[in-house]
């Protein structure tokens, strides 16, 4: 057993479906604290968040990660009890091995080995941890960092835990995400007997060439580190459950995954413009879940790059696909916002799992992250 392993399974022992904690902040909180670091709970509704420093000068580097997991689904299909992590194999089973209780782990045995012969580093090393980024994200890292800019506290790295690797840890680090912006879009038209359609407007109809305009426009090109802006509708629901009524409302959901090559104001310009240009009485309310972020190669990800080469030997690649991530809150404020975890094969997925020797693997990376940043620099 190593010590990230045996950290790794007492996390996953708590049952922290989102937005509930279940002890996990407690148990790291406990290791912090025995290193030197300074805690501040932060709790805002019913989640539960914290924000621990080691060191008050600048550069600061945090480390990001989330400790409420996603419900199991049927507790039957699974190998093994989800909340009881077992090794089977050579891999680790639990909710949570993955998606991120493994990064939270290295995260922790990576800071206990570093400060054991660096106690003294340059800048600052921080932890930042919300039990709120599988859930709706409102009461978790986005009030988090809302406090910490009220009062001039700045992030100039942010290493975030998400699980980002593909089929070896370290094969890929995510630089940035797409944006997410949702809609919830009413066509009105007008209810009426399907024989008689000279004396109804049927929604259905009136929608679909502005629908089929959507779904072939050519939002943008992308660029070198993101694909073409995606638009996606989701649901669409519509009539009565009889066979001889025209409906009298539409009702579509859709979202974009959008590149930094597109803003929201343009997004959102261009569908109504198409709308309008369709003539149809409608209502549009938008959502937006997270602005498009991208951090260049520079201070952070050289590191962190020159990290994983010098403990695994790979080249990784740097992608910003997937869903979004709690980095969205954070890159704002102007830090540098990178994510590399785990394995990502298996998140959310029944029998959710990591190979045990990855988790110290990462563990060994985040630590010579550390030693190029404040070290090395």
């Amino acid at each position: 057993m190593s010590a990230t392993l045996d950290l790794a399974m007492e996390l996953i022992a708590c049952p922290s479906v989102t937005p509930k904690d279940a002890g996990c902040q407690g148990i790291m909180i406990a290791r912090l604290e025995k290193l030197g670091f300074e805690i501040e709970h932060l709790r805002f509704g019913e989640v539960d968040n914290f924000w621990a420093r080691h060191g008050e000068k600048a550069p600061l580097l945090a480390f990001a990660g989330h400790t409420d997991v996603v419900p199991t689904g049927p507790l039957e299909q699974w190998d093994s009890d989800p909340f009881k992590p077992e090794i089977r194999d050579g891999y680790l089973y639990g909710r949570g091995t993955a998606d991120m209780k493994g990064s939270l782990a290295a995260m922790i045995t990576a800071c206990e080995r570093f400060l054991a012969h660096h106690a003294d580093h340059k800048g600052s090393i921080a932890f930042l941890i919300t039990s709120d980024e599988e859930g709706p994200s409102v009461d978790g890292t986005r009030k988090v960092i809302k406090t910490l800019v009220d009062r001039d506290e700045c992030i100039d790295w942010c290493l975030v835990g998400e699980p980002s690797s593909s089929d070896q840890v370290g094969d890929v680090v995510k630089n940035g995400r797409r944006g997410s912006l949702g809609g919830k879009l009413l066509i009105h038209g007008t209810q009426g007997h399907i024989a008689y359609p000279h004396l109804a407007s049927n929604p259905i109809h009136l929608f679909a060439p502005a629908m089929a305009e959507l779904c072939a426009f050519q939002w943008d090109e992308g660029n070198e580190f993101f694909p073409p802006t995606s638009f996606q509708i989701s649901n669409i629901k519509s009539g009565t459950g009889a066979d001889n009524v025209i409906p009298g409302d539409l009702e579509a959901l859709f979202n974009f995954r959008y590149s930094t090559e597109t803003t929201e104001a343009q997004l959102k310009e261009t569908v109504e413009s198409i709308l309008d240009r369709h003539q149809l009485n409608y209502e549009v309310t938008w959502k937006l879940s997270g602005l498009p972020f991208l951090t260049q190669p520079g201070t952070l990800v050289n590191a962190m790059r020159q990290a994983i080469q010098e403990s695994t030997g790979l080249i990784t690649r740097l992608s910003t696909d997937g869903g979004t991530s709690d980095g969205r809150f954070i890159a704002p404020t102007g830090a540098q916002v990178a994510e590399l975890g785990p394995v990502n094969a298996t998140i959310h997925k029944l029998n959710e799992c990591v190979r045990v020797d990855d988790l110290e693997q990462l563990s060994l990376i985040y630590e010579r992250i550390l030693h190029n940043l404040f070290i090395k620099s």
